[in-house]
């Protein structure tokens, strides 16, 4: 070997043996594992194929706050219905939002379909390809626009979703907590991120999280990177990422008010389109506060001629990002000529399934009709 040839070899040596003996976590150790044992998804294009921009900006939007599994059968249906950002747009929102229901986060539908109108009106149907350019559009923040950019056009971006975090946190072993870390974090992720092959990258390290590098009992020796973790080298992989403690919300309460016609109709609004379950479908609710008082739950009643509201024993209990919440559900049947109050309407009782609501309001329902019905049953 020539002396130029011992002296590349000691350099590659080097660059591989920080101190501590460790080696660097190489992006194509990471790239030859994924070669092999990447996950299939129904969004994500397979080997040699090239993704497709719209797919992926779905699935992306979809999985945010939200599992793969859970994910994977409204992505089918949506895309069936929505085949194209060109549908999308097309689409009423309300039929946007009836697809969504129960993915929860509904914000993401109302920034979904701006975002589809945006992408279909301004740029003949054509996502941008670049991390900023994504970042301009509706509902697109930082990570998704990382996301899209690496996965759908192959640019040198570093998405960061829990997955990713969790890895480079045990990598180099951040002490600091989430969230003041996350900076940190993203610093870190992007040094491992290669010139080539971006999204595989991308999609490698979020299949590493999830099926390797697990929140609890992760298996090192088998991960590509073993080598390398100094969580692993330290003996406390489970530990990071280090997390502050979590404050939870203090309970809200209210009351519910389900109103069936006599020809099986049900009485719901539409939530306003800004603020918390924006723009998706409920039966009337009162106000949900700290000091609800059960007492006086009738005074925030729909105002329905002969309504005789009466309550169904137990509460209905649902968990939102910021706080739970339990309402009291109280039910009435009025007459076929009753008329709905200004904001409301009445919907069949078939129309249920497939109207706009979410998850909590589902949960009302079912309560309301687990006593047996019998004030909502038409006969």
């Amino acid at each position: 070997m020539t002396l130029a040839g011992r002296d590349a070899g000691r350099k590659r040596k080097t660059r591989r043996e920080p101190a501590g003996g460790r080696q660097v976590p190489r992006s194509s150790d990471l790239l030859a594992w994924y070669d092999r044992h990447r996950r299939r998804l129904p969004w994500r294009a397979g080997p040699g194929e090239r993704p497709d921009p719209y797919r992926v900006w779905l699935s992306e939007i979809m999985l945010q706050q939200t599992t793969v599994k859970a994910v994977a059968p409204y992505y089918a249906r949506f895309l069936e219905r929505f085949p194209t950002v060109e549908r999308l747009a097309r689409a009423p929102l309300d039929d946007v939002l009836r697809a969504w229901a129960g993915l929860g986060y509904y914000a993401r539908a109302r920034n979904l379909h701006a975002c589809a109108q945006a992408v279909a009106g301004q740029r003949s149907g054509r996502f941008p390809a670049t991390e900023a350019a994504l970042a301009e559009l509706p509902g697109i923040g930082p990570y998704t626009a990382a996301a899209i950019a690496a996965i759908a056009f192959d640019e040198r971006a570093t998405p960061v979703d829990g997955n990713i975090e969790r890895v480079v946190a045990r990598l180099f072993a951040v002490e600091d907590a989430l969230p003041d870390a996350k900076a940190e974090i993203r610093r870190l992720a992007a040094t491992l991120t290669p010139a080539q092959r971006a999204g595989d990258f991308a999609q490698g390290m979020m299949d590493l999280g999830a099926t390797l590098c697990t929140p609890k009992k992760p298996a090192c020796a088998l991960c590509p990177w073993m080598d390398g973790c100094a969580a692993r080298a330290r003996g406390d992989a489970e530990t990071f990422p280090r997390k502050a403690a979590k404050r939870e919300g203090k309970l809200r309460r209210g009351a519910a008010f389900v109103a069936v016609r006599a020809d099986g109709h049900l009485l719901v609004r539409t939530r306003p389109a800004k603020g918390l379950l924006g723009g998706m479908t409920e039966v009337p609710t009162g106000a949900w506060t700290h000091d609800f008082d059960m007492d006086t739950a009738l005074a925030q009643a729909p105002g329905l001629a002969r309504a005789r509201w009466q309550r169904v024993p137990g509460v209905v209990t649902h968990v939102f990002t910021h706080f739970p919440l339990e309402l009291a559900v109280l039910v009435a049947r009025v007459g076929v000529s009753a008329k709905a109050p200004a904001g409301m309407r009445w919907i069949a009782m078939s129309e249920i399934a497939d109207a706009a609501f979410p998850n909590v309001m589902r949960k009302v329902i079912t309560h309301a009709l687990r006593d047996g019905g019998r004030a909502l049953k038409p006969k």
